[in-house]
């Protein structure tokens, strides 16, 4: 455990208990502890995992990369409208974290792995053809696509776990 988290936890004013809760889960996990962004941040051999984080009508795990996380009991919510990459699991009482609890460790253990996978290989993100390059996640880079370049959408295709992925050709 991290000290400077004990410090973050300890000058909280709100969902104290909350965030204390989801830490003992995170760290069940096995994932090591740091403070970034002025927030408890979780990583796995170096690489951000999931982020503490406390708002005025909730709190949060945050998954930094949660499109690629399968989430099969419905808990992890897109953190904005225009949001491509994190997603977050949301708490306004710690008796929800408890319901949760087992249904939060299979998403951190599938975003361990995920981490886990060189780079290139696994799913692909969302792509979007827009001016002046590529706008959203794409783990590995789009074969084909100039750095900065126009890609568009050429097709969905669904892979072994049932997702649907987007294959990019050059614009």
């Amino acid at each position: 455990m991290n000290p400077k988290i004990d410090e973050f936890l300890g000058r909280a004013q709100r969902w104290q208990k909350e965030m204390a809760q989801l830490r003992k889960i995170v760290l069940g996990c096995g994932l090591d502890e740091e403070l970034k962004w002025g927030k408890p941040c979780y990583t796995f051999e170096g690489k951000n995992v999931v982020v503490i984080q406390g708002f005025k009508d909730y709190c949060a795990l945050l998954f930094i990369k949660g499109y690629l996380v399968s989430d099969p009991a419905g808990i992890l919510v897109k953190t904005g409208p225009n949001t491509r990459v994190g997603r977050q699991a949301r708490f306004t009482d710690i008796k929800e974290i408890g319901k949760v609890a087992d249904a939060l460790k299979g998403c951190i253990k599938e975003a361990i792995e995920v981490e886990r996978k060189p780079a290139g290989r696994g799913k692909v993100g969302v792509v979007v053809a827009a001016k002046g390059g590529v706008k959203g996640p794409v783990k590995g880079g789009v074969k084909g696509a100039p750095r900065g370049g126009k890609v568009a959408v050429k097709k969905k295709v669904a892979n072994a776990g049932g997702r649907v992925k987007k294959k990019a050709a050059k614009a």
